[in-house]
């Protein structure tokens, strides 16, 4: 068998994802566990930044941390696609 290029093995991992989904009766109860992790993440660090905070301050700061956490991923992913505009066609196929 031959070996599956990077596009090739993009659509075996998309079909894979997508019949995976589809398998799935309750896609919200799938990701709980992840979702309430990344939320426990980011009211440990509100915690550790104010101690002496109220639960609903420390909610609020949790969901500042988590805001600026997303920026920071999408700045970083704007750099990265204005680097790959201003490639040359040759270098970016390589």
């Amino acid at each position: 068998m031959e070996p599956l290029n990077p596009e090739q093995r993009s659509l075996r991992a998309r079909i894979a994802v997508q019949t995976s989904w589809a398998n799935t009766l309750d896609p919200t109860s799938r990701t709980a566990k992840a979702r309430a992790a990344a939320n426990d993440r980011f009211e440990t660090q509100a915690r550790a930044l104010h101690p002496d905070a109220s639960d609903e301050q420390i909610e609020r700061i949790a969901g500042h941390l988590k805001s600026a956490h997303f920026s920071r991923m999408a700045l970083a992913s704007a750099k990265s696609r204005a680097a790959k505009a201003k490639r040359p066609a040759a270098a970016a196929a390589a």
